[in-house]
């Protein structure tokens, strides 16, 4: 089975001692290929420099809601021309979150809409994060148009869902599916179009129940794979032959 990992962190801290280890059993795992979303302006050169690494490594650049004090106005010229200049396969990880104190909305919404509307001039699909913030997540793809992307770590509704499918958006699960108190988003997914499903770790964050307490990595992926089928009633191998799909055709991958 082939299996892609649409949301990895590969270049954060917690993989520097050992990141060329944890490629090869995510490898090993059947992942062929990550998407490495950005958090911070900062942080882009090393992300860069960790795709490198290993054939599959796919990079995303972006302004994470959850970093806004370390972003400024200009990061967005920047990006604008680092987009220009690198060719990533997405924008992001960008987005809201409400449930964070201290996190000024405002600022939030200006990163955001930035981003959006980077993501409609260069033709490139959003990687999404939208805590307590999934209706206005929706409403603002709305409003900018012709946009396409995932919202990643879904925790909406199934109407919420719905909405985003409409629009061109697919969801992104991982750790959280496989507790058994995670009742809504195991009944979504076992009840949705699959077309429109790509699995994700958000390694090294979001451990799911067999590591809970862990470091997370995007070898796990199989983990949440298992879930899936599980809840599905299908194949694994099914579940794992749509999900790379819609990974390859939103992302462009090989």
């Amino acid at each position: 089975m082939q299996l892609v990992d649409s949301h990895c962190h590969l270049d954060a801290d917690a993989f520097d001692a050992d990141r060329a280890a944890v490629i090869a059993r995510a490898q090993a795992a059947g992942v062929i290929a990550q998407v490495v979303p950005a958090v911070t302006a900062a942080s882009w050169p090393k992300l860069r420099q960790s795709c490198t690494l290993a054939p599959g490594l796919f990079p995303a650049y972006g302004l994470h809601p959850m970093f806004l004090a370390e972003h400024r106005p200009q990061h967005l010229q920047q990006l604008d021309e680092w987009i220009t200049r690198e060719s990533p396969r997405a924008i992001g990880e960008c987005g809201l979150d409400f449930f964070v104190e201290d996190l000024d909305p405002e600022a939030q919404r200006f990163y955001f809409q930035g981003q959006l509307d980077l993501a409609h001039r260069h033709r490139l699909p959003l990687v999404v994060h939208a805590r307590r913030a999934v209706d206005e997540v929706i409403l603002r793809i709305r409003r900018t148009g012709g946009l396409q992307g995932v919202v990643h770590s879904f925790s909406g509704s199934p109407e919420q869902a719905r909405q985003l499918w409409q629009l061109g958006f697919l969801i992104g699960l991982g750790g959280p599916l496989t507790y058994p108190r995670a009742n809504r988003l195991r009944t979504l997914v076992a009840q949705m179009p699959l077309e429109f499903l790509l699995l994700e770790t958000d390694a090294p964050d979001q451990p799911d129940a067999g590591i809970r307490g862990q470091r997370n990595e995007p070898a796990r992926l199989a983990s949440i794979l298992e879930t899936v089928a599980e809840l599905r009633g299908q194949a694994p191998e099914e579940i794992a032959a749509q999900t790379t799909a819609n990974a390859q055709r939103l992302f462009g991958l090989p």
